[in-house]
């Protein structure tokens, strides 16, 4: 095979597009495409951006027992941060989610009082000290600072997913005989600290990696 001056030339100058392009991690036929995806953004996820801090997690739940972890994985998130790097509590960005079985957890004492059993039963929460309905939310303590209470006086936001809370309220509907958009408004207005809703839990998820949260499941 023969190759003249002119070939040669243009088979060096290929070869030295490629080159480049490799070295900036893409091939010549990926290099216009590779690397330009940016998520659309939505007035409905400004909040996540404003929150203030040097890291962020977004600590997902669905389960009694996963709100109980992400609870808990919060408290330590804040307590290792300030005792291994020196953060404040102003340094971390957190955000616990409730959604799917953990829904009914996101609502105060009141609504326990009010609709114990049936937020208890599609929680499938059972309470390990007591057969009694309960009346109050577990993680929200009559007095102290422990569980929503404390992370919420150290920033900590709640996201409550809405499609959630529509079903819940529908289950509460059924037990009570009441009104559901009736319930929904009740539980709307009576969330823990810091509570939001977000469209749904898993939009909520995912809409805060897309702002550069670090997604952590509790289950």
């Amino acid at each position: 095979m023969t190759i003249n001056k002119q070939d040669r030339r243009e088979l060096l100058s290929g070869l030295g597009v490629a080159a480049a392009a490799i070295a900036l991690g893409s091939t010549p036929a990926r290099a216009q495409t590779r690397g330009t995806f940016a998520p659309a953004r939505h007035t409905q996820d400004e909040w996540l951006d404003q929150l203030p801090g040097k890291h962020r997690v977004f600590i997902d739940s669905v389960s009694s027992a996963g709100i109980s972890d992400a609870l808990l994985y919060a408290s330590n998130y804040f307590a290792a941060s300030k005792s291994g790097y020196g953060l404040e509590d102003a340094d971390v960005a957190v955000i616990v989610c409730m959604r799917h079985f953990s829904t009914p957890f996101a609502f105060n004492n009141a609504m326990w009082a009010k609709y114990g059993k049936p937020m208890a039963d599609m929680a499938k929460y059972t309470n390990p000290r007591s057969t009694d309905v309960p009346t109050a939310n577990p993680h929200v303590p009559r007095s102290g600072t422990a569980g929503f209470t404390g992370l919420a006086a150290k920033g900590t936001q709640f996201a409550i997913c809405d499609m959630a809370t529509h079903f819940l309220a529908g289950q509460i509907a059924t037990a009570t005989g009441g009104k559901a958009d009736d319930i929904y408004q009740e539980l709307a207005a009576n969330t823990v600290p810091n509570g939001r809703f977000v469209a749904a839990g898993v939009i909520g998820a995912t809409r805060a990696q897309e702002y550069g949260y670090t997604l952590l499941v509790a289950g």
